[in-house]
């Protein structure tokens, strides 16, 4: 007669095989370091990063404000290309974009790959890839965005197989300043890509003194506009000045 397992037996089998090194859901500790390996910064040195880092806030004046709502920017560069001063070549950039669209999946990191596969494979443009060499295009470019990837721009991120993926202010401090988030870390749904079969390399926390601000005074009527804008009154939100 079979008897089921005690609830020691249970706990023995479950201190074994932590005990062999295994990681949740079957991951092995070299496959999760393989993919949340960290940039080479030897070769690209944080001032550069820090210099992307600005084009990604930038990007809100170019493409919409100075101080849009969402104020969500980001830039794809091209870190092998490094005529002219060195620092890597812009291929696009984006912006959330979801008002303006109506498009209520339209992030930044989304609007930039959207534009960033347009630009590749325009028969009239510069680099005029077929749609399978665009793919593959993307495993040589960094994504820099100036706050961590929700859950879903993670995960397109990943799927579109960049080399880099560099972010400011953490979803952690999002949280912290009243913006609606789903609480899932892009480090975790890093984590869980193992099956992809690419790597992408993670950095965060980049110029966070520069991109926090962009995050801050929407609902905190209390907090400084970012440079270029200003209250018309007290309480009211921050518009281009």
């Amino acid at each position: 007669m079979l008897y089921p397992l005690s609830i020691l037996s249970i706990l023995l089998l479950a201190l074994i095989h932590l005990t062999n090194g295994h990681s949740p859901h079957g991951h092995s500790p070299k496959k999760v370091q393989r993919v949340l390996s960290t940039p080479d910064n030897a070769s690209i040195p944080l001032s550069t990063r820090a210099y992307w880092m600005r084009k990604a806030n930038a990007a809100l004046g170019e493409l919409a404000s100075p101080c849009p709502f969402a104020a969500f920017g980001t830039v794809i560069v091209n870190h092998t290309d490094v005529s002219g001063d060195g620092l890597g070549k812009l291929i696009c950039m984006g912006v959330n974009s979801r008002t303006t669209t109506g498009n209520p999946i339209s992030h930044g990191e989304i609007a930039a790959i959207n534009n960033c596969t347009q630009i590749l494979t325009d028969v009239n443009g510069p680099y005029k890839l077929s749609g399978s060499s665009a793919i593959a295009a993307f495993a040589s470019l960094s994504l820099y965005t100036n706050a961590e990837s929700c859950p879903m721009c993670a995960s397109a991120i990943r799927w579109s197989g960049f080399k880099e993926y560099i972010f400011g202010t953490t979803i952690e401090t999002l949280v912290d300043q009243g913006w609606g988030q789903i609480d899932i870390s892009s480090k975790e749904v890093f984590e869980e890509s193992l099956g992809l079969g690419t790597a992408t390399s993670y950095l965060g926390g980049i110029l966070t003194n520069e991109t926090d601000p962009y995050f801050a005074w929407q609902f905190d009527t209390d907090s400084p506009c970012p440079v270029g804008c200003e209250r018309a009154s007290a309480g009211s939100s921050c518009a281009a000045s």
